[in-house]
C-alpha cells in the first residue's frame, strides 16, 4: 500500500521547528517583540513608582492632612502675590495718579529690599526654633534643612544665633563642634528667629519626617518650635557692592 503524498512524514515537524529558529525574523516579528519590551518596561516603571507612593499611602491621616494644609498655604501665598502685582500694575497705569503711586511703590520695594537684604531690623509674626545639641549630634546640614523649609513656608526675615541669615548665607560644620555662619562660629544651642505666619511656619517644621523629627532623632539632640505674634530680627548685615553684576537694560533678553 502505498503511502499518500499529502500525509505529513514524522520528521517534517522537526524539520519546520529548526528552520523557523534559524531563520532571520521577518518586519512582523521584529515589530511584535518590539512592542512586548516596551510593554514590559512600562510595567517595570509602573512597580517603581507604586513603590515611591508608599510612603503617602501608609501615612496617618492627620499626616496628610498636615501636609495638605502646608501645601494649600504655599498656594495661598502665591495666589496673594499674583494679585498684589496685579494691584501694583493697575495702580501704575492709573493716568496722573500714576507718577505718586511709582514713587510709593518704589519706597516700598526699597524697605522689603533692605528687609531681604538683611541692612535694617525687622519685626513681626513668627516663630523661634531651639536646637539643643549636648553630644554634638547636629551638623550643618540638620540646620541648613531648616532654613530651606522655612523659606518654602514663606519666612521673610531670619538669624540664626544673632547672625542674619539672607540668600547668599553659607552654613558650614565648624573643626572642633559647632558650625559656622558667614564665617561667625555659633554653638549649640542653636537659636533660630523666624519672621512669617506662625502657624504656616510651625507646620512646616513639624511635617511628619521633616525638620523637628530628624533633629529630635539624633543622639541626645532636640528641638522646640514656639510661635509668637512679635519676634525681632536685630542682627544686620553689610550691604556690599557687586564686583561684576551691573544693571541690564529693560529691552534685554
Amino acid at each position: 500500500m502505498s503511502a499518500d503524498p499529502q500525509q505529513p512524514r514524522p520528521g517534517d515537524a522537526w524539520r519546520r521547528i529548526a528552520g523557523a529558529l534559524w531563520s532571520r525574523p521577518g518586519r512582523a516579528q521584529v515589530a511584535v517583540a518590539a512592542l512586548c519590551g516596551l510593554l514590559a518596561f512600562a510595567l517595570v516603571t509602573q512597580a517603581h513608582s507604586n513603590a515611591g507612593t508608599g510612603g503617602l499611602t501608609s501615612a496617618r491621616s492627620d499626616d496628610l492632612l498636615t501636609i495638605l494644609a502646608d501645601l494649600s498655604g504655599r498656594a495661598d501665598r502665591l495666589r496673594s502675590q499674583v494679585g498684589a502685582l496685579q494691584d501694583t500694575e493697575s495702580r501704575l497705569q492709573g493716568g496722573s495718579a500714576g507718577t505718586s503711586a511709582a514713587l510709593a511703590e518704589a519706597r516700598a520695594r526699597a524697605q522689603t529690599l533692605a528687609i531681604l537684604t538683611g541692612t535694617v531690623a525687622a519685626r513681626g509674626p513668627g516663630v523661634v526654633l531651639t536646637v539643643t545639641d549636648p553630644r554634638g549630634s547636629v551638623r550643618a546640614d540638620e540646620l541648613v534643612d531648616a532654613i530651606e523649609e522655612l523659606r518654602d513656608a514663606g519666612a521673610e526675615a531670619m538669624q540664626l544665633s544673632g547672625v542674619r541669615v539672607v540668600a547668599s548665607t553659607a552654613v558650614v560644620d565648624a573643626p572642633g563642634g559647632g558650625v559656622r555662619v558667614d564665617g561667625t562660629l555659633v554653638r549649640a544651642p542653636y537659636r533660630l528667629v523666624v519672621i512669617g505666619d506662625p502657624k504656616t511656619l510651625a507646620s512646616a517644621l513639624a511635617i511628619p519626617g521633616g525638620v523637628v523629627d530628624t533633629i529630635s532623632g539624633l543622639p541626645g539632640a532636640g528641638a522646640i518650635v514656639t510661635t509668637s505674634p512679635s519676634v525681632t530680627v536685630s542682627a544686620l548685615r553689610a550691604l556690599t557692592a557687586p564686583r561684576y553684576a551691573r544693571p541690564a537694560p529693560t529691552n534685554s533678553p
